[in-house]
Parts: structure tokens; sequence; C-alpha cells
């Protein structure tokens, strides 16, 4: 009588995360060459950026009941399931990091260095243009209050130059930004400050935000207030508080060098 050969089990959840988790890094992939084409509508390009993680979170549920399989009944299928994790990780990393940061940061997307009387932004026709006919509203007294508290460090810069000195290197720490300026008008005339609105586009998605820059001269040189206001979204993850703090830092920098 031949015997039957004893079978060793074996988990096809593993294979299974593996094959989902290369699904959703090239999901992602294709996602952000779409979210980051300006042509495209932001809408829809962030939905199917949200599909990536989606999918990347599923292929972790497979790998751990692959991981359970394994560790219970001794299962073959590790190597695919860790295969699986790894890959899920790393479509999830950014977005578990900007969620965490998100977590501690108040719920506003519009940032002002002057949370009392905040840059207006410009209602020309070219700069409505620029900002697909959208105009910022003015903060709320709450929302300046929660910004107050989570950015205290987010201040004007005060220059002892001259304010068309001033109104220069800020209008050349745009360009080093690569900021795409839309008006920059210098200061004098009827109200004497200088202004320069621009549109500042993120790192990773490249998704426009709107920033506003006013050269306000004094008696003693010139202060710059920065204002920045996501487009899309009540919530920035720090971005434009970011966005301030590296604009005045080169705003800085190119003061200290022309002395």
């Amino acid at each position: 009588m031949r015997r039957r050969p004893v079978l060793e089990p074996s988990t096809r959840a593993g294979s299974y995360a593996r094959r989902l988790a290369w699904l959703s890094l090239l999901v992602t992939a294709f996602a952000l060459l779409l979210v980051r084409d300006p042509r495209a509508e932001a809408g829809p390009a962030l939905a199917a950026l949200a599909a990536g993680p989606a999918l990347a979170l599923l292929a972790v549920g497979l790998a751990l009941f692959a991981f359970l399989r394994v560790w219970r009944d001794g299962a073959r299928g590790l190597g695919a399931a860790i295969g699986g994790m790894f890959i899920a990780s790393l479509v999830l990393a950014y977005p578990a990091y900007a969620g965490l940061r998100g977590l501690r940061l108040p719920a506003i997307a519009d940032v002002s260095t002057d949370t009392e009387n905040p840059p207006a932004f410009s209602r020309s026709r070219t700069a409505f243009a620029a900002r697909d006919g959208r105009y910022p509203p003015d903060p709320g007294a709450e929302a300046r209050a929660e910004q107050r508290k989570a950015y205290p460090q987010i201040a004007p810069l005060t220059l002892d130059l001259d304010a068309n000195e001033a109104f220069e290197l800020a209008r050349k720490a745009a360009v080093n930004r690569r900021w795409q300026i839309v008006e920059a008008i210098r200061p004098g005339g009827r109200i004497g400050n200088g202004r320069i609105e621009a549109v500042s586009r993120g790192l990773i998605l490249n998704l426009p935000d709107d920033v506003t820059v006013r050269v306000r001269p004094r008696a003693d040189g010139a202060r710059i207030d920065v204002r920045s206001a996501s487009r899309l979204g009540s919530r920035d993850l720090g971005a434009n508080a970011d966005r301030i703090r590296a604009y005045l830092d080169e705003v800085a920098n190119l003061a200290i060098a022309v002395k």
C-alpha cells in the first residue's frame, strides 16, 4: 500500500499581498504623475492618488493574515508576505507621516505673518486668472488664534534697508524659491506698500498655492509680511508655515549677503 505524500500547509494570502502591494506602488506612481501635471484636474487626480494607499492597506491586511497562518499552522508563504508588507510600507510611509503631523497641527490652510492685518491678495484680472478666479477669504478670529498658538515663530521680517532694496530682495527670494510671480509692484504711490503676488507649487504633489508678499516702508527700514493660502482643503499639514519660514530665511540670507 502506497503512502500519500504529506503536503505542507501553505497560504496564498502572502502572494496576494505581494501582488497587491506592487499594484499599489504602480497606481501611486501613475497617480503622482497625473497630479503633478498642471493640465490635469486636481479632484480626479487626487482621487486616483488615494487609491494607491488604499490598495497598500489591503495588502498589509493580507500580509498580516499570512503571518498568522505561518505562525499558527507553519504554512509556507512567509517570504511573499514580508515582500508585500515591505512594498506596502513604502507606499504608506509618506501618508502616515503627513497624517501624524496633521494630528498635532490646527485645521487651517491660510497662514500669515500678520494675523491682525493679513496682506490682502490682489484683485486684478491677472491675479484672478492666475488663481483660477479664486480669492482667498480672510481667516476668522478662531483661525488666527489657532495659528498664533501653533506657529508662534511666524512673524514679520524687518530689514534695516530702504523699502525698494527690501522689495528687490523679496522679489529675488521669490525667484530663488521658484515661485511663479504674477504681479510685482514696487513700494511708493498712494499706499506706499510694495506687493508681490505669486503662485507656489508643492514639492511632491506640485499643487498650486497662493502667496502674497507685502513690503511696507518704515522709518528705520522696511517690514516684509507674507501670506500663504492653500487652494484645496481646509488643512494644510503645516505646508504654508513651512513655505513662509523658508522664504523669509531666503530673504534674510540675501540681506546678509548685500551688507
